[in-house]
């Protein structure tokens, strides 16, 4: 998929960059339009925050809508709720993991199943994307704050270099 996404765009770093922008917070394209949600989003706004001219947002955008398998990707995007900064707040622990290789199969599961032997519950698992994030994370919010040995626990497990706690 982000071979297709990627080649489409190789001609144009400001119309990639609108992509990029697009994936990462899950903005969708439907009928040459932005939406957050079901909110449409300014194109000029957009350019803005993506730090270029409109009308490589126009393009892209276009470009997008025009591409029969692009669009059906882009039309399925939805932006998620992250509750990490805002965890704490509510009594929550946050643990964010650092992996040796964030390619490699099986951390998520390693991480929930201590949690799960500890009765700890989560309430949201976010993990970023090898393709679109330079350093992927996970991060992990849990109903109540991680006590030492468990995050000690958490950075011995497979494929984890560090563990930050929040």
């Amino acid at each position: 998929m982000w071979d297709r996404i990627y080649s489409h765009f190789r001609g144009s770093p400001a119309q990639r960059q609108v992509v990029e922008m697009l994936l990462r917070y899950g903005l969708r394209v439907a009928e040459n339009r932005l939406y957050c949600g079901d909110i449409e989003l300014s194109l000029s706004k957009v350019a803005r925050a993506a730090e270029v001219d409109r009308r490589a947002v126009m393009s892209a955008v276009a470009a997008i809508w025009r591409d029969e398998g692009l669009r059906r990707i882009f039309a399925g995007l939805q932006p998620t709720c992250n509750l990490t900064q805002m965890a704490s707040a509510l009594g929550w622990g946050v643990v964010e993991i650092i992996p040796v290789d964030a390619s490699q199969p099986g951390i998520l599961a390693a991480v929930s199943a201590l949690l799960a032997a500890e009765d700890i519950s989560i309430r949201q698992a976010i993990v970023d994307d090898v393709q679109l994030a330079e350093q992927p994370r996970l991060y992990i919010v849990t109903e109540a704050p991680l006590p030492g040995r468990l995050l000690a626990s958490i950075r011995e497990s497979p494929g984890v270099k560090a563990v930050v706690a929040y």
